[in-house]
């Protein structure tokens, strides 16, 4: 939307109010780059990056939304949400107390794992879930292909590629053109979110794609006053001019909660277990222990990674706790 001059020329930065019954929504478009506790980042359509703060006392947006914002005041540069966007979905994760999110609007999620340190399979399967829960399309990119391990990590990931999950090898530290060259199809027009365990080797890749982004997080932390930089939130960088291609830096993550998953609709969420749903002798089987389960009799014929079903069942009996 182009902005309209006052008298002296300059752009008039009074707050956009259009009446209500104008059938425009209020306020200017804008895209959250970056959160910090109550404050945002948020880039407009036309200008420079400016902070934000939600009229509440909660800040429901996320890395990734589109939100309709006004300046606090004339001339200013910070800014006030007024509301956010319709999401086409949401990743997240969350225990029994709270949620974290990752980021909004995503068109696919880069699982970053790496032969070194080695992956957890259970942390793997949990964001797997939350991704086909949010309707995201991943890909497993394993890193570190370099070293001894990777014929085991090669095997654990079997499984995963029978699924029907795309999976990318590389070395990212010691063939890191070859490794770029392999990643940037992936990226193409995509906005991707990159998840995965600390030292998987996420921010090798964002430096690596993106050789100014530490200037970026630099200025972004000064602009929060959050002083030197982790990375706690998720932060949005774009790829190229035309602001077609976007990767998500996401924070590392020790623990991967899913009490956001109802215990009944697990099975349907695990791509190896949910073609033998509706076979059961039970139309409420939770595949644990009935008799005449089909997927645990797939499981017994080999087509189920008995590893796959006891995560499952450990995830089943987690999700079906009372919760206080």
């Amino acid at each position: 939307m182009k902005r309209s001059q006052g008298a002296s020329g300059r752009p008039d930065r009074r707050p956009d109010r259009r009446p209500k019954d104008s059938g425009e929504p209020a306020g200017r478009s804008g895209l959250v780059v970056a959160t910090h506790g109550r404050h945002l980042v948020v880039e407009p359509a036309e200008g420079p990056r400016l902070i934000c703060h939600p009229r509440g006392k909660k800040s429901e947006a996320v890395v990734g939304d589109r939100v309709r914002w006004e300046p606090t005041l004339e001339g200013g540069d910070e800014g006030v949400i007024l509301s956010v966007d319709e999401r086409r979905n949401l990743l997240y994760r969350q225990d029994e107390w709270r949620s974290k999110s990752f980021a909004a609007n995503l068109d696919q999620l880069l699982m970053w794992i790496a032969v070194e340190p080695v992956f957890s399979e259970v942390q793997l399967t949990r964001a797997l879930i939350a991704a086909k829960a949010a309707d995201i399309p991943v890909t497993i990119v394993l890193n570190k292909v370099d070293l001894p391990g990777t014929p085991a990590a090669r095997e654990r990931l079997a499984p995963y590629r029978a699924m029907g999950y795309p999976v990318v090898e590389l070395s990212l530290k010691h063939e890191a053109e070859a490794a770029r060259a392999q990643v940037m199809p992936l990226l193409q027009n995509q906005a991707s979110l990159v998840l995965g365990p600390s030292g998987a080797g996420k921010s090798t890749l964002i430096n690596t794609l993106l050789p100014e982004a530490r200037a970026q997080v630099g200025e972004i932390s000064q602009a929060l006053n959050s002083g030197r930089h982790t990375t706690t939130s998720s932060l949005w960088y774009w790829l190229d001019d035309a602001r077609a291609t976007a990767v998500i830096d996401s924070p590392g993550f020790q623990e991967f909660g899913l009490h956001h998953i109802e215990p009944m609709a697990l099975a349907s969420l695990m791509p190896d277990l949910a073609p033998h749903l509706g076979e059961c002798r039970f139309h409420n089987c939770t595949h644990r222990q009935e008799p005449g389960c089909a997927v645990r009799a797939a499981t017994e014929r080999g087509e189920i990674s008995p590893l796959r079903l006891r995560l499952y069942a450990d995830l089943f009996e987690e999700l079906s706790q009372p919760r206080w």
